[in-house]
């Protein structure tokens, strides 16, 4: 399936808004979300930083400290609350899984 061409952007999300499977992500897909959620065209900074987070993720199988992925781009520990509405809103952005009930509070 080509994730870009889904129509209904609902069914690609649990009940709590993650991705529910993640490899079904591109960052097409990540720019229309973006847009459905009112945040416009994602720059090439955000879209590093989402490429960043999944990286991460897929090599710890986990959340990684989000400070530590502003670290890996070389910004303030703080890039993601700055660029994004909330680290969630980048998680879910970044196409990555439902992390669990501890996680999900450290995205917040």
């Amino acid at each position: 399936m080509n994730p870009t061409a889904v129509e209904d952007l609902n069914s690609l999300f649990d009940p709590d808004g993650f991705f529910i499977d993640s490899e079904q992500w591109d960052l097409a897909l990540a720019q229309r979300i973006a847009h459905s959620e009112g945040m416009g065209e994602m720059d090439d900074l955000q879209q590093e930083l989402l490429l960043t987070l999944r990286d991460e993720f897929h090599k710890f199988d986990a959340v990684t400290a989000l400070s530590h992925i502003c670290h890996l781009n070389g910004l303030d520990a703080d890039c993601l609350h700055q660029l994004f509405r909330s680290p969630r809103q980048a998680w879910r952005l970044a196409g990555l899984p439902n992390p669990g009930e501890e996680a999900k509070a450290y995205l917040a």
